[in-house]
C-alpha cells in the first residue's frame, strides 16, 4: 500500500484551473521530486496536500487515512511535515528554540499542566530536548545551536527549517525547493541529508525542486508537471527523455 496516495485532484482559482486530474502514489522509503516550469502547480499540490488550499475533486489519503477530511494541525499531528519557499522561522530566537518548537507541534498539551510544571511536563520537555539533539547531530548543526536565525546566513536558514520540520517526526517529509538559494556545495551536502534522513529515520520524502542535479542524485522516482496537469511518471532518466517534459522545458524545436 503507498504511503500517499494522490487521485485525480483538481484545484481551481475562480476560473483558473491550478491543477486538473492531478494522480500519483508515493511509495513508503521513497524519495520522490515533482518537477516543472513555474507555475505548473507544484506547490498548489503541497497545500492541496496541507489543506491550505481546497481540492474540487478527487482524494488524497495517507497511510489509508482520507486527508481531505482533516484540517491543516491535523495534517501534522497524522505524522506530515512539511517546508515553505519562504522560510518561515522565528528570526529572534535561536535555532535550539525554533526546533523545539517543531517538537511541540506532536507534543500532548495540558494548559493546568504546564501552568504548575508537572513531573509529566518536564519529562515531555526533556524528550523534545533530546529529538532537537539527534536532529542536530544528524544535520552537523550543534555548533548553530544557540545562533539567533536573524543573525544566519540564508543556506543555514534553510537547513534549520528542514531540521524544524524532522523535530515532529513526520513519517512524510514534503521539501518545498530544498536547494533554492542554495550555493554548489550546500546543495550537494542536503543531497546526503536527504539520503540520511530516509536511511536513519526511516522517513519517505516528497519534494518539489528545480534544481535536476540534486534531484538526480537523491529521487527514486520523478512526477512532471506543466500548466496544472501530469506529463510523465518515472526514473529520472525516463522523465528527462520524455518528449512532453523536453518541450515543456525548452520550448517546441519546430
Amino acid at each position: 500500500m503507498s504511503t500517499l496516495a494522490v487521485d485525480g485532484i483538481s484545484v481551481a482559482f475562480g476560473g483558473l484551473k491550478a491543477l486538473a486530474d492531478v494522480s500519483f502514489h508515493v511509495e513508503a522509503g521513497e524519495i520522490f521530486a515533482i518537477i516543472g516550469p513555474n507555475g505548473a502547480g507544484k506547490s498548489t499540490i503541497f497545500n492541496a496536500i496541507s489543506r491550505i488550499y481546497p481540492v474540487q475533486g478527487g482524494s488524497i489519503r495517507f497511510q489509508d487515512r482520507d486527508l481531505l477530511t482533516l484540517r491543516p494541525h491535523q495534517v501534522v499531528q497524522s505524522g506530515i511535515a512539511r517546508t515553505f519557499q519562504n522560510i518561515e522561522l522565528f528570526e529572534k530566537a535561536t535555532v535550539l528554540q525554533n526546533l523545539l518548537v517543531g517538537c511541540h507541534a506532536r507534543l500532548p498539551r495540558n494548559l493546568l499542566a504546564e501552568f504548575f510544571f508537572l513531573p509529566s511536563v518536564r519529562k515531555t520537555e526533556l524528550t523534545a530536548r533530546r529529538k532537537v539533539e539527534e536532529i542536530l547531530d544528524l544535520l552537523d548543526m550543534q555548533h548553530l545551536r544557540g545562533e539567533l536565525i536573524a543573525d544566519l546566513p540564508y543556506g543555514a536558514r534553510k537547513n534549520v527549517e528542514l531540521a524544524r520540520a524532522l523535530c515532529a517526526e513526520p513519517r512524510l517529509l514534503m521539501l518545498d525547493e530544498p536547494a533554492s538559494g542554495l550555493n554548489p556545495e550546500e546543495t550537494i551536502d542536503m543531497s546526503f541529508w536527504l539520503k540520511d534522513i530516509r536511511a536513519e529515520l526511516g522517513v519517505t520524502i516528497l519534494m518539489v525542486e528545480h534544481d535536476m542535479g540534486l534531484v538526480g542524485r537523491t529521487a527514486d522516482r520523478v512526477l512532471a508537471l506543466a500548466n496544472g496537469m501530469v506529463l510523465a511518471q518515472g526514473s529520472v532518466a525516463e522523465v528527462q527523455a520524455d518528449p512532453k517534459v523536453q518541450t515543456a522545458y525548452l520550448g517546441d524545436a519546430e
